[in-house]
């Protein structure tokens, strides 16, 4: 009688990506013969794990949770720990109960090459991933065994109304039910009920901010001055908080603005673009005109509220961001980059070092022969074909990671190893 793969596997599920996938994918290593096992911190993780008898609901207090936790590894003879993102509290408890009991992390994100790809890593991501470690010299060395070709980038980005969809529906379960979960604290600073109004007042401003990305976006793009592009992103994201030298996104506005007024020509105009997801929480407009004044740039600065980046990047001579994963479409068209934080595609080969006056007066363009072969590597290991937000991205997603997760190999080491399996890569619809 065949063994299954997951026979002897213990799977417990932390929080997920908003939406069904986690639970998609509990039913899947179910079917492989692992036993699954998920905790809920809130009625919006409830709501998305419909199989109760695998289900527990955790009521106590954030001090209470890693006994708990310590009594749920050795009921279940937890092998493998699954979760979303691996900086908010609750989870960073978990990887450290991994790493001293010795199971296996398995870490999901939003794609390094976002969004046709998702990110699965194994121990950390981000700012914790092993990419952090590996330069490119070491990428193409374990690449000399993958005959495969790197596809090309797709034209349209993504399934954010979906996104949007999930996340609202999320949040709207959790203000919900916080009678139910009253020991749940948000990973970010606001109040569960703050967060369900600024999900409200985003979704009900939709068709105004629409318009104004329209018009903006057409002025910016006729009036044939040269441009640089901020890309901006939520100060309560985790690559923010953690992998930054910032306490806020308004420290990161100063020197932004500093470094043009002082190097920029005077031609020359600044973009800033906010994140699609930016919910108005820090008064970003409000800012950015108070510091344009400021350094007597008033004119030569504009703000716009999200919008499709291509083709502002297709017009752009350079792009500044923290860590932002919005820099590697900026590094595919081989523009110049400069970053501040911790990020994965932070390598000397294609991202500038320059003080940013100097960036502003003169970027350093990206090696875009090493920048491929990283991008390369990337699509061989840890960025996986598919979504967690729209049907048809779960469905292609579910095909590829489920064995990536039941492989005794990380995607690095099954690549430098020669037992990386074969993707197809595919262009989902939006």
């Amino acid at each position: 009688m065949r063994v299954s793969a997951g026979a002897s596997r213990s799977f417990l599920f932390l929080q997920g990506p908003h939406g069904p996938f986690f639970h998609r994918l509990g039913r899947m290593l179910r079917a492989a013969g692992a036993q699954v096992h998920r905790v809920g911190f809130n009625r919006g993780d409830q709501a998305f794990w419909p199989d109760r008898a695998s289900y527990t609901p955790y009521h106590g207090t954030p001090e209470d949770w890693p006994a708990t936790l310590d009594s749920l590894l050795a009921r279940h003879a937890v092998t493998d720990i699954v979760l979303y993102g691996d900086t908010r509290p609750i989870h960073a408890t978990a990887v450290a109960a991994a790493r001293q009991r010795g199971l296996t992390l398995h870490v999901f994100e939003e794609g390094y090459l976002r969004p046709y790809w998702v990110t699965y890593e194994r121990g950390g991501s981000n700012g914790h991933s092993r990419l952090m470690r590996l330069d490119v010299a070491d990428m193409r060395s374990a690449l000399a065994r993958s005959p495969s070709d790197q596809p090309d980038a797709p034209t349209a980005w993504g399934d954010m109304r979906q996104h949007i969809f999930w996340g609202a529906l999320y949040h709207l379960f959790v203000f919900a039910g916080r009678a139910t979960y009253p020991g749940f604290r948000p990973h970010r600073a606001l109040t569960v009920g703050q967060e369900a109004k600024l999900h409200l007042r985003r979704f009900l401003l939709q068709p105004v901010h629409r318009w104004e990305r329209i018009l903006k976006t057409a002025a910016i793009r006729h009036s044939g001055h040269p441009f640089h592009l901020v890309l901006l992103q939520l100060e309560h994201d985790a690559s923010f908080r953690t992998h930054s030298p910032f306490q806020s996104m308004t420290e990161f506005l100063a020197v932004v603005m500093e470094g043009f007024a002082a190097g920029a020509p005077a031609h020359h105009h600044l973009v800033f673009k906010a994140h699609p997801l930016e919910d108005g929480r820090v008064p970003l407009r409000a800012e950015i005109a108070r510091l344009a004044a400021l350094h007597g740039v008033t004119d030569r600065v504009h703000y716009l509220p999200g919008g499709k980046l291509g083709p502002l990047l297709d017009l752009a001579r350079s792009a500044i961001t923290v860590n932002s994963t919005a820099g590697q479409q900026v590094l595919w068209r081989g523009l110049p980059l400069r970053t501040f934080g911790d990020a994965v595609y932070a390598k000397p080969d294609f991202v500038s070092t320059q003080p940013l006056p100097e960036f502003f007066a003169a970027p350093t363009r990206p090696d875009l022969r090493a920048y491929r072969d990283y991008r390369r590597y990337l699509l061989e290991t840890s960025q996986v074909p598919g979504g967690f937000y729209s049907a048809r991205g779960r469905r292609e997603l579910l095909r590829h990671v489920t064995d990536m997760m039941l492989s005794p190999d990380d995607p690095y080491d099954a690549l430098r190893l020669g037992n990386a399996a074969h993707r197809q890569q595919l262009h989902l619809a939006d």
